[in-house]
């Protein structure tokens, strides 16, 4: 009875087992069929303007290397370079960008000679024996700005102005003075920016000390300007103009002198020039016939008249 009794527990637990299997497989396959989303590791790069640049997705060797794929969207195109480990090379970017190795043969995307159209993004997908990495990386440009500093008159106020002309990104400009001070910043269509400081001088305030401190990426440290010429920006322009104005006048004087002189040139000319009589006219050489068939008719007459 107690043999009987576990072999049914045997053959009910098989049923069981039986009734489970198909549950079992449904869920894997529907593990199987949801794909997860291909991840990235995203980077975020700024290079000085003209610098050699490299990129690395891996810190694997060529010899672990399978291949790596490098795309590249530019703000005027999109390319791509790629290698594999059975020699095979792409390049339809043909900018001068390159796949290179280091001296521990770890692969790397040179960029020679880094401007504005080297700015995009960047897609490296690298496979290698035992896994793969994926990184996309944002590359910017940093351009240093051209830097100013001078002072100037505004509503019988005197200023201090201090500039950071199309650098990128915008730099940050500071007083060694505090004061009442004020920026604007502006954007051109090439993604540069300007930035203009103005401080507000006071009465007493010690202006053969004041500088403008400027910040940028572009550089390590900080750039310090003194405004020493006093109202250059106030006068230059007017003396530009007044300059201008001085040549336009003297330039015109010399065109009305010299149109004169030409004109006296040529008055003296005709008036100095002898002149010319009617030339006269010789009756005997015009008519030499006429003359001489009077002479003889003269002749004739005179002898007919004697043997009359």
């Amino acid at each position: 009875m107690r043999d009987m009794m576990i072999c049914a527990a045997i053959i009910f637990s098989l049923s069981e087992a039986w009734s489970q299997e198909p549950g079992t497989n449904q869920s894997i396959s529907v593990n199987s069929s949801t794909s997860s989303p291909e991840s990235f590791v995203v980077r975020n790069l700024a290079f000085n303007l003209g610098s050699e640049v490299n990129l690395t997705c891996s810190n694997k060797t060529w010899n672990e290397m399978m291949f790596v794929t490098w795309t590249i969207k530019l703000k005027n195109k999109e390319c791509r370079i790629g290698y594999s480990n059975e020699g095979r090379s792409d390049d339809l970017c043909n900018d001068g960008k390159s796949l290179r190795n280091t001296s521990s043969a770890q692969s790397y995307l040179h960029i020679p000679n880094f401007s504005n159209n080297d700015v995009g993004v960047y897609k490296c997908e690298s496979v290698y024996t035992g896994g793969n990495d994926n990184y996309l990386i944002h590359v910017n440009i940093t351009v240093g700005p051209s830097i100013s500093a001078w002072f100037e008159f505004k509503d019988n106020k005197m200023v201090a102005v201090c500039k950071a002309e199309r650098g990128k990104p915008a730099a940050s400009i500071s007083w060694s003075h505090p004061g009442n001070s004020s920026s604007v910043e502006t954007a051109s269509s090439h993604g540069c920016f300007t930035v203009e400081s103005r401080l507000v001088l006071l009465e007493g305030m010690d202006k053969e000390n004041l500088s403008c401190a400027i910040r940028h990426p572009y550089w390590k440290g900080l750039r310090i300007l003194t405004p020493k010429n006093l109202l250059k920006k106030g006068y230059i322009p007017w003396l530009c103009i007044l300059i201008v104005a001085v040549i336009m006048l003297l330039a015109g004087f010399l065109l009305f002198v010299h149109k004169k002189l030409i004109t006296l040139r040529r008055c003296q000319r005709t008036e100095t020039s002898p002149s010319k009589s009617p030339p006269t006219v010789d009756v005997e050489e015009v008519e030499p016939y006429a003359s001489y068939v009077q002479r003889v008719n003269s002749i004739y007459c005179s002898s007919a008249d004697l043997f009359t």
